[in-house]
């Protein structure tokens, strides 16, 4: 049976197409994904984010902790500050991408992929339990079950926030209103009577704000963020326009770019790899790969003429034989031509480079372009 997240009923009154999804159910779109996906170019849009997992570590070790099992340096983090960090089985192979938030000094959530809630528990689980110096200074509590979370994105974003969330942050970033939160801060403000968190990351390429609560306020929230994001042009949108959106700025999607096979470096990752920190699961592969390089890359392409939309899956062809794969592909509504992702060996991922993509039996032209493919335009002086 299909979980469901506490916006459930809300997508259904909204009209949302329900898909499944990583053993949820949930709105692919609304009105259209184009639509949808435009709503967060230009204006802004609403997500529901519930179906991700929340874990909370705490205590003394927490911090020695998680460097010891994440690629990035969480000893980089001030209070109220967030990461992109991933961790990695001992062959270098991504088990999750996740992002990880200092709420207090020895507070953090990470937040992790829906798909991989159980997995990554079980993992930090396991490894808690054989970091023997660790265990007495660290509590893990996956609080996925009581915690939920939404993401407002775009540009004009910032423009019902503040009605949101009026006053000064409580704990973590020390911001006087929501808006002055910085990229990559999170601070807490009072919802009713309770606390909860607001992150300013963004995961489209644009502005975003993503609100942590728990999960008996999401759809008080939701109905809230609607009702005063009216004026700034908010409309919910679903998972065809997050995906749209993210590949559009090849932001990687555990299950496509990244798996327990393919390693941070390979997916370009590399600045998120924190070589010098000391050791940590998959240090040695990942190291060896900095060093010597790897045997495939990650590259991003765009389709040079008309043609049916790449998708995963899809062979990549170059001088006449198959040399990779796309793992993400799709129609860019932003550039309004076919786009995709995907791995192919180091000698053909030089932007420029020219490939065919094998589209339902035939064979399309397409070029090697420089991540993100899309870039906002620049706004004249």
């Amino acid at each position: 049976m299909l979980k469901r997240t506490p916006l459930f009923y809300a997508h259904q009154r909204l009209g949302g197409k329900l898909i499944e999804f990583g053993g949820w159910e949930m709105p692919v779109q609304y009105s259209s994904i184009v639509d949808e996906h435009l709503s967060v170019r230009r204006a802004s849009g609403i997500f529901d984010i519930c179906h991700m997992g929340e874990l909370f570590v705490s205590g003394p070790h927490a911090a020695a902790f998680l460097n010891a099992s994440l690629t990035n340096d969480i000893r980089k983090l001030a209070v109220g500050q967030g990461q992109y960090t991933l961790m990695c089985n001992e062959q270098g192979g991504v088990v999750d991408d996740l992002y990880a938030y200092r709420l207090g000094e020895d507070q953090f959530l990470l937040i992790l992929n829906a798909s991989r809630i159980d997995v990554d528990v079980a993992w930090l689980q396991s490894r808690h339990a054989a970091l023997v110096e660790f265990q007495s200074g660290t509590q893990l509590d996956s609080a996925s079950a009581r915690w939920g979370a939404v993401a407002i994105q775009g540009p004009r974003s910032h423009e019902l926030i503040d009605q949101l969330f009026p006053g000064p942050s409580l704990k973590g970033t020390n911001v006087h209103k929501v808006t002055d939160l910085k990229k990559n801060q999170v601070g807490a403000w009072t919802w009713t009577t309770e606390a909860i968190w607001v992150a300013r990351t963004g995961y489209t390429g644009e502005d975003g704000f993503e609100v942590i609560a728990p999960a008996t306020f999401i759809e008080e929230i939701w109905d809230q963020a609607l009702a005063h994001g009216q004026t700034a042009g908010l409309q919910p949108c679903g998972l065809g326009a997050r995906d749209t959106l993210r590949t559009e700025v090849c932001y990687p999607l555990y299950g496509h770019e990244l798996d327990e096979h393919t390693t941070p470096i390979e997916a370009g990752l590399g600045f998120f790899v924190s070589l010098d920190k000391g050791d940590f699961i998959g240090r040695e592969t990942l190291a060896r790969q900095k060093a010597e390089g790897t045997t495939k890359r990650s590259i991003a392409f765009r389709m040079a003429e008309k043609s049916p939309p790449p998708r995963p899956g899809y062979p990549i062809w170059a001088e006449g034989s198959t040399v990779g794969t796309a793992v993400s592909g799709t129609q860019s509504p932003s550039l309004n031509t076919g786009i995709g992702i995907g791995y192919v060996p180091p000698s053909f991922a030089e932007p420029g480079t020219r490939l065919e993509i094998e589209i339902r039996g035939r064979r399309f032209p397409a070029e090697v372009v420089r991540k993100p493919i899309y870039r906002k335009p620049q706004l004249a002086a």
